[in-house]
């Protein structure tokens, strides 16, 4: 059996697609295999399997490289592949397809996989093809997170800033200039963050931050801390995972479902970035 992932990361993506897939990735017999643009701020390193560059997003593309590869299944997580790509790639290779969806957007697939607690079945039925399996609703944990939770760990934080690994928005400075300067506060970010210089020479005039920069410790930092500062992506289900206390502050249009589920169960959540509606918050949840 041999897997062939299509996922992008940048500074403007993110990493989230590149990190779920890689939890999908373990659960998986044979050989695996990346399709990956070489896009600015991409983490392709950071793929512990062989990559195979792409010029492009484009179908034939894609098409030639499964076809050279003598590829069994095909995992397609990109908001930019639709229903008309993955049916020309299926039409053209007869390959099996599983395709990731968070947004309930068409697909033409053998599968889906939905790993968002929001995900409702029910909204799958005009969206993809007859017979296709569904998968929904069980989050994509990393190793990492589950060995960590078994330990104990110090409460050596006050908060946790992780806005995702590029931080398009550069929120991790918003969020840092209205903390108390008192408070202990670590950083989780990555090299794929544009902002990250203008981060560090902000760490530097401010005490008590740590700014971890492509760690391989986020499960420990999290375990390590009070409160989190997250996104309503694929972290926040680490965060819920973990037993944190959370406040989510929504930053990108496919997070609309993640960020109404969160509402819906009464959690902490902001439709939007404000500096006085995120200090009351804070107040209100933190320990």
């Amino acid at each position: 059996m041999k897997t062939l992932f299509r996922a992008d990361s940048s500074s403007t993506i993110g990493l989230g697609h590149i990190m779920r897939d890689l939890v999908l990735a373990q659960e998986l017999e044979g050989e695996i295999i990346f399709a990956c643009q070489a896009l600015q701020g991409a983490m392709i390193e950071r793929i512990p399997y062989e990559v195979r560059i792409l010029k492009t997003n484009d179908a034939d593309e894609l098409i030639a490289l499964i076809k050279s590869l003598h590829v069994n299944v095909l995992v397609i997580d990109h908001y930019s592949i639709d229903a008309h790509f993955e049916r020309q790639i299926k039409e053209t290779t007869g390959i099996t397809i599983l395709s990731f969806d968070d947004t309930y957007t068409p697909h033409y697939c053998d599968s889906l996989l939905n790993p968002n607690l929001y995900a409702d079945a029910s909204r799958y039925e005009n969206l993809v093809p007859k017979g296709c399996k569904l998968r929904l609703s069980t989050p994509l944990i990393r190793e990492e997170f589950k060995e960590e939770k078994k330990q104990e760990r110090e409460k050596i934080y006050d908060v946790l800033i992780a806005m995702g690994g590029s931080d398009a928005s550069n929120l991790t400075l918003e969020i840092l200039k209205t903390l108390p300067k008192s408070l202990h506060v670590s950083i989780l970010t990555t090299t794929a963050n544009a902002h990250l210089p203008e981060l560090k020479n902000y760490v530097k005039t401010v005490p008590n931050i740590a700014l971890h920069v492509n760690s391989n410790e986020v499960a420990k930092i999290m375990h390590q801390s009070k409160l989190a500062i997250v996104t309503p992506s694929g972290m926040v289900q680490e965060v819920l995972f973990m037993a944190l206390p959370f406040i989510a502050i929504k930053v990108a249009v496919n997070q609309d479902d993640m960020f109404a589920y969160l509402k819906q169960q009464g959690y902490a959540v902001l439709k939007e970035w404000n500096a006085s509606s995120f200090t009351q918050l804070y107040h209100t949840y933190a320990r």
